[in-house]
């Protein structure tokens, strides 16, 4: 019995239509298996209403697909350029939402082409993969909190180049000039910084010392965030 389950019920030799009971089971395996996915990923996850229902029926999309492609390689790369529209017309997500989705799709591949042991067997052991490693703390917080994003305004009349220079280096490790911007009809310069803190508990310091050379004008120092932005 556990042999024959984690065969394909496709797996014959003149495959020539498939019948309804196959159909549902196949359709019914990847709903039962886009429902566990989806509820791995909102366990503990921010995530939308809308992300999580479209988690838990991709699977049965896409197994509905590959039932329907049954091995025609015309309809096959009809299929793929039709995925490509869909996601050049998505909004970019985060590497966790990407690799939800495809988890899902390989999910519903393997369904859809009749191995529905291996279908849950996926959606179990790398669902439960991804939930376990999601209460790993790969960062350390204690040097992330150092990583800064400096603003700096001053008087279009100041020549910013240097001028802050002695004083980042004196509290920072590693700084970098990343923007120049100008503001007020052009009266002020906005300066933004990408710097790493030597120590955490001196940024009012660095701010009191900052102030004296941009003439008392706006300071803003603020923790680097990337989660949004990187895969």
């Amino acid at each position: 019995m556990p042999k024959q389950f984690f065969q394909g019920i496709f797996d014959t030799d003149m495959t020539a239509a498939i019948s309804a009971a196959d159909f549902l089971l196949c359709i019914g395996t990847a709903l039962l298996a886009g429902l566990f996915l989806s509820a791995v990923y909102r366990y503990q996850s921010h995530y939308t209403k809308t992300f999580a229902a479209t988690l838990a029926l991709l699977p049965a999309i896409v197994c509905v697909v590959i039932i329907l492609v049954n091995g025609s390689v015309g309809t096959g790369v009809a299929v793929a350029g039709t995925f490509s529209l869909v996601r050049f017309r998505s909004v970019p997500g985060t590497a966790k939402e990407i690799c939800a989705i495809f988890l899902a799709m390989s999910t519903g591949l393997a369904a859809g082409m009749g191995y529905l042991g291996y279908a849950l067997l996926t959606a179990v052991l790398l669902g439960t993969a991804g939930l376990l490693l999601n209460h790993l703390d790969f960062r350390n917080p204690g040097k992330n909190a150092l990583f800064k994003t400096l603003q700096i305004t001053i008087p279009e009349d100041l020549d910013y180049a240097g001028v802050f220079d002695e004083l980042l280096e004196e509290y920072s490790s590693k700084y970098e000039l990343t923007q120049v911007k100008t503001a007020n009809m052009g009266s002020l310069f906005r300066l933004t910084y990408s710097l790493v803190l030597k120590k955490s508990g001196c940024e009012k310091e660095l701010i009191d010392r900052l102030r004296c050379r941009n003439g008392n004008l706006e300071i803003m120092l603020t923790r680097q965030t990337t989660e949004n932005a990187e895969l």
